[in-house]
């Protein structure tokens, strides 16, 4: 079987470029100032006012992957580092290389794929016209997408949802927030156009996915 982890990295839009009704929407039960900010930051968790800017895809069995990123304003060639290809393009490009890639696969692993990635990457591919090549959403108790989200809360049985940081530090895995980068602060490096620095953020997340997904099928997929 062949089988490929994959994540995504995630903008918000600028709030104040959306359209007036759309602000008053998303505002409508913001009331206090920490309200409002709460809103504007979170508009990259939804693919209606947020964007992808990387999707990263990595075999947990051969080691070799690649991350499509966003690096609006510059030329970065293609390169290579420890086995995973960086392709800069548009959001557009980066879907495109998804679906072509994502077909060669039997088995997809991802944390929060079901809830987070796939849904955003479907919703993205929708605005931009492009048709999925692969269903990301099968049943999910079949074995096709195996998220570990839901494989370490056994189907939501344990209620408490932790982030991937917190089940790396509980298993001695290496947590890609250990060099200092998190989803938060994805918007920021790229509005300074750091973009690099995002697409190598992915691709700790996806070993640390992979690391992760050995652990759970070692010590709990009984």
């Amino acid at each position: 079987m062949k089988r490929i982890i994959f994540d995504i990295e995630t903008i918000g839009m600028d709030f104040d470029r959306l359209d007036l009704s759309q602000q008053e929407y998303l505002l409508r039960y913001a009331e206090t100032d920490e309200e409002i900010e709460k809103v504007k930051n979170d508009l990259g968790l939804y693919p209606i006012t947020g964007e992808i800017v990387a999707i990263g895809m990595l075999e947990p069995d051969t080691l070799q992957g690649s991350v499509y990123f966003q690096a609006p304003g510059q030329l970065i060639a293609p390169f290579e580092e420890d086995g995973v290809r960086y392709e800069a393009g548009t959001e557009r490009a980066i879907l495109e290389n998804f679906w072509q890639k994502i077909k060669e696969y039997d088995q997809f692993i991802t944390f929060n794929g079901r809830g987070f990635d796939c849904p955003f990457i479907m919703i993205r591919s929708a605005i931009h016209r492009i048709k999925p090549t692969r269903q990301l959403m099968p049943n999910r108790y079949n074995g096709n997408h195996i998220d570990l989200l839901d494989q370490l809360t056994f189907f939501g049985a344990s209620r408490r949802r932790f982030s991937l940081d917190m089940w790396c530090r509980a298993f001695g895995i290496k947590s890609p927030k250990e060099e200092g980068v998190s989803g938060k602060d994805v918007k920021e490096l790229f509005d300074a156009g750091r973009f690099e620095e995002i697409a190598r953020y992915c691709v700790r997340d996806l070993f640390a996915t992979r690391e992760l997904f050995l652990y759970w099928q070692e010590y709990i997929n009984i």
